[in-house]
């Protein structure tokens, strides 16, 4: 039996929408990818990652993020927010100096408190405890630019792990787990399709596909996983692109970016379903 995984990458609140939406619409025209034998979570992934796992349908995940979002606690608008999401999303990820100079960059920001983050995703997230499907959940250490997968076996709780792949440099506060302090999964990679070598079907869903190096996009590194590997990248059309706005942690741009992704699963349905097999 060929080993599925499906790979979930960063794009902040409005990523998740569309990754949801997506996955809603895919599940709509035959193709549950809930069913994978693995999940690789970043970022705005990690979270969507959980949910998945954590029993919750579909259905509700989609209609979550169609509700209502004044008062939500991710409203946080302007230009230092846009410029500390694209840090993350385009410094050299194979560069731990260059992850630590912004680790450390990190640390030093005025941020909100870290247990106002946590909380504010473990009310995404609901659940603390690893699920029975595998996950990985990367994030790099601030200080030395290390980078860490947590998982079921990692001792970190699964908010914790997720708090710490979301911790969006200059925007959001490094988030400790143990006795380490965490920032953004996306820091090493958009999506960090390679974790997800030795699986025979991998599909990747990427909000972002930005990259300072062509080597660490998400097409790239999953051309990298080998021939024999059926691969299917999936980031948003430019109506898509429209919908989510340009504001990534713009929580008004969620219902828009999820109905975008639920439009969108009808023209990579195909290629998805190739992959997937």
């Amino acid at each position: 039996m060929e080993k599925r995984a499906l790979v979930l990458g960063g794009g902040g609140v409005t990523g998740v929408a569309w990754e949801i939406g997506l996955l809603h619409g895919l599940a709509e025209h035959g193709v549950d990818l809930s069913t994978a034998d693995l999940f690789v979570g970043t970022s705005a992934g990690s979270v969507v990652a959980a949910q998945l796992t954590g029993g919750t349908g579909i259905d509700a995940l989609y209609e979550h993020e169609l509700a209502d979002t004044t008062g939500d606690t991710d409203a946080v608008i302007g230009a230092r927010v846009v410029l500390g999401f694209l840090l993350a999303a385009v410094w050299p990820g194979d560069r731990a100096r260059g992850r630590a100079r912004l680790g450390r960059a990190a640390l030093r920001a005025r941020t909100v408190p870290e247990p106002v983050r946590r909380a504010a995703i473990a009310s995404r997230v609901k659940r603390d405890d690893w699920p029975a499907a595998r996950l990985l959940i990367p994030a790099v250490e601030a200080r030395t630019g290390a980078v860490e997968v947590f998982d079921s076996a990692s001792g970190a709780s699964l908010i914790d792990a997720v708090a710490a792949s979301c911790a969006v440099p200059l925007v959001w506060p490094p988030m400790t787990v143990g006795e380490r302090r965490y920032v953004d999964g996306g820091v090493r990679s958009v999506a960090n399709v390679d974790l997800a070598r030795g699986y025979e079907r991998v599909v990747v869903i990427a909000p972002l596909t930005a990259a300072a190096r062509r080597a660490d996009r998400p097409a790239a590194q999953a051309a990298a996983l080998g021939p024999g590997v059926r691969t299917a990248v999936v980031s948003p059309t430019d109506a898509a692109l429209t919908a989510i706005g340009r504001n990534p942690l713009d929580p008004s741009r969620r219902a828009p970016a999820a109905r975008a992704g639920r439009a969108q699963a009808a023209e990579v349905i195909e290629r998805v379903r190739a992959a997937w097999g």
